[in-house]
């Protein structure tokens, strides 16, 4: 049997979703239907195949004291009404679909991102790594950090997601991507409009330059939130980063190979790098 050649591109749709508030279990198993209903209704008008589908951090509830507050009728098990939701859009359309939700496992409350295959099986998850406390973030009080890092394939790229601050922090990304080979960082985020907000781009687009990689950061949608961003691994006056709106959008994306290793060949940051900075020689003037 001969092997397929990977894609020469993958293609995505990012879900910048407008939240309700769910402050019960019967208010997000509504909020999941309607959303499970908006992203089969796109699939199905899509006019050539869809890979993946991502939706935001905590994307199955509101992102609000008062929602966190309730996370113990509101978090779930991997295998509760955020999965069995998402793998029936998976299975009937044939997609991998990142999705975010509070998970309740092993005693411990965690910010997670859930990847379901088109067959239906969990691929796996990642539970944010770095918990945020400051500005309009709240999450020390109610969450744990996670504990790994995690990358899945689709199509050929190799995928991987982090959480909101997590792209404050350069080490992660660069491990993901130097020493994991990973193609497109899937950056799921609920980037309040406080004092931190207006940072937030700057990171996404040096995180994707460093790396030569694609960076979709989505948002949740709303005045309150929004601007979402979709960077490339190189960027300039004829191929900016592509900017979402406030409103609630489902944008359809493409990653290829040549635009990465275009990039790689014409700036070569990553070949330059030395094998180690921390043993050089320090001069103190």
């Amino acid at each position: 049997m001969i092997a397929q050649s990977p894609k020469p591109e993958l293609r995505l749709l990012a879900y910048q979703i407008f939240i309700p508030p769910t402050r019960n279990p019967a208010e997000r198993d509504r909020h999941l239907a309607r959303a499970a209903a908006m992203v089969s209704d796109r699939l199905s008008r899509e006019p050539e195949p869809i890979d993946l589908v991502v939706l935001p951090e905590l994307s199955s509830i509101e992102y609000s004291r008062e929602a966190f507050e309730a996370l113990d009728l509101l978090a779930e098990s991997l295998d509760g009404p955020s999965f069995k939701t998402w793998r029936a859009v998976a299975e009937r359309f044939g997609v991998t679909i990142a999705y975010g939700l509070p998970v309740f496992t092993d005693g411990l409350l965690q910010i997670t991102q859930v990847v379901v295959g088109p067959d239906g099986d969990r691929r796996g998850g990642y539970a944010k790594l770095h918990t945020a406390q400051f500005g309009a973030s709240m999450e020390k009080e109610f969450f744990s950090s996670g504990d790994h890092i995690f990358v899945f394939d689709v199509a050929g790229f190799r995928v991987a997601p982090i959480i909101c601050y997590d792209i404050r922090i350069p080490e992660l990304s660069r491990t993901l991507c130097v020493d994991h080979g990973v193609d497109l960082l899937l950056h799921c985020g609920a980037y309040a409009r406080d004092l931190t907000y207006f940072s937030w781009h700057h990171f996404v687009i040096t995180r994707a330059l460093e790396n030569q990689v694609y960076v979709l950061s989505l948002n949740r949608a709303g005045q309150d939130f929004g601007g979402s961003i979709f960077c490339p691994p190189w960027i300039d006056q004829t191929q900016p980063p592509h900017h979402f709106g406030d409103a609630e959008v489902i944008e359809t994306l493409t990653v290829t190979r040549f635009a990465i290793a275009a990039a790689r060949r014409t700036y070569p940051f990553l070949a330059d790098r030395l094998a180690d900075y921390s043993s050089l020689p320090l001069q103190l003037g």
